[in-house]
């Protein structure tokens, strides 16, 4: 799985011109889903994501998470991160999840995020979704499950 992490003032999702899900200062994930993934990758990005110092201290240091902040979280399901670009010009998405499998593991990655504490909206899957959002910083960190699996030799 992969992620892309927006720290935020706030955020919102339309679909349709319906608000589905809003969040205050927190963060925006995008998720996307790979033909790979599994509970594993899931549960790398849980543990993970709510504990990422990435919030200023008094200092203006990333020392908080979202969890020190009681920050809030809108996860938006995002194919798009799987894009093969090394060939030709048009993105490739051999790599995503077919939408039945990615589904699944999203939700299964929401409900087990909520089990954190933190306020948890979302988007809508396999919609066309407007996404406003005010980043705060900028601050946009990346994260893919993969490197977990490099991270325990090291």
């Amino acid at each position: 799985m992969k992620a892309l992490l927006q720290r935020v003032n706030n955020a919102a999702v339309t679909v349709d011109g319906e608000t589905v899900g809003k969040i205050g200062p927190g963060l925006v994930v995008f998720i996307g889903v790979a033909n790979s993934d599994g509970q594993e990758d899931i549960e790398y990005l849980v543990n993970k994501i709510p504990q990422l110092r990435i919030f200023d201290d008094a200092d203006g240091k990333f020392n908080l998470s979202a969890q020190d902040v009681n920050g809030e979280l809108l996860l938006v399901s995002q194919f798009t991160l799987l894009a093969g670009t090394r060939k030709g010009r048009r993105p490739g998405f051999t790599d995503a999840a077919p939408p039945d499998i990615a589904e699944k593991l999203f939700n299964r990655f929401v409900a087990q995020i909520r089990l954190t504490g933190l306020q948890v909206a979302t988007g809508r899957f396999q919609t066309h979704m407007h996404v406003s959002i005010e980043n705060d910083g900028p601050v946009t960190i990346f994260i893919d499950s993969r490197e977990r699996l490099t991270s325990r030799s090291a």
